[in-house]
């Protein structure tokens, strides 16, 4: 099974580049689209991942674009994530399929979380679902300031944000975390996504989670 890749589709260059970045330096693989029409010329739906929708975008919508991937059996799930939002459009959208549907400007844990949750359902209905026992074995390792520093790194924190939440130092973060990325066999946030879902599930009750 390929790495999975987060697709983006939306019109506005500086929202479509900042995601990509943000996505990218988190360790995810990612492909961006300004438009429905390129998306579909390039992308291959046998790779596993998710795509996430901007709503409005001249030509095709985002929308339109969910029902257009409908008609065609187009199995990448999609989140969509637009700063044109209300409770009729949300609804309808996720009535017809829709993961999930979020508001810009969205924060970065609330997004990492919905692509760790979504990526993994798109695994699991191809055959790749997480080993629990070999997360929860390895998650067991680990000190409880591991956990609770590992917890919010996997939600997209920064030392800094970490280290003042706990009131450690940043130096103190670091140490802690480089130390549960080597024992969990990681090596970034998006190698962290099977431990979000975990987390999401109730497998993991942990403590330092916001």
């Amino acid at each position: 099974m390929e790495k999975p890749l987060i697709r983006i589709v939306d019109d506005e260059a500086d929202q479509r580049q900042s995601l990509e970045l943000m996505l990218s330096m988190e360790g995810w693989e990612v492909a961006a689209y300004d438009s429905a029409r390129a998306f579909f010329a390039a992308d291959m739906p046998s790779r596993p991942g998710c795509l996430i929708l901007d709503v409005r975008m001249p030509d095709i919508t985002g929308i339109e674009m969910q029902a257009m991937m409908r008609e065609r059996q187009y199995p990448l799930p999609i989140i969509f994530l637009t700063g044109h939002a209300d409770v009729d459009m949300a609804v309808h959208v996720l009535k017809l399929g829709a993961k999930d549907f979020l508001q810009k400007p969205v924060q970065s844990d609330r997004l990492l979380t919905a692509i760790a949750t979504v990526v993994q359902a798109d695994l699991d209905q191809r055959a790749c679902p997480i080993d629990e026992a070999g997360w929860l074995k390895r998650f067991a390792t680990l000190t409880e300031r591991e956990k609770e520093i590992i917890v919010q790194v996997a939600a997209g924190r920064l030392n800094r944000e970490i280290g003042e939440r706990l009131g450690i130092s940043e130096k103190t973060v670091h140490i802690h975390r480089q130390s549960a990325y080597k024992k969990l066999d990681a090596h970034n946030v998006a190698d962290l996504a099977p431990l979000t879902v975990l987390i999401e599930r109730g497998l993991i009750p942990v403590k330092g989670r916001a």
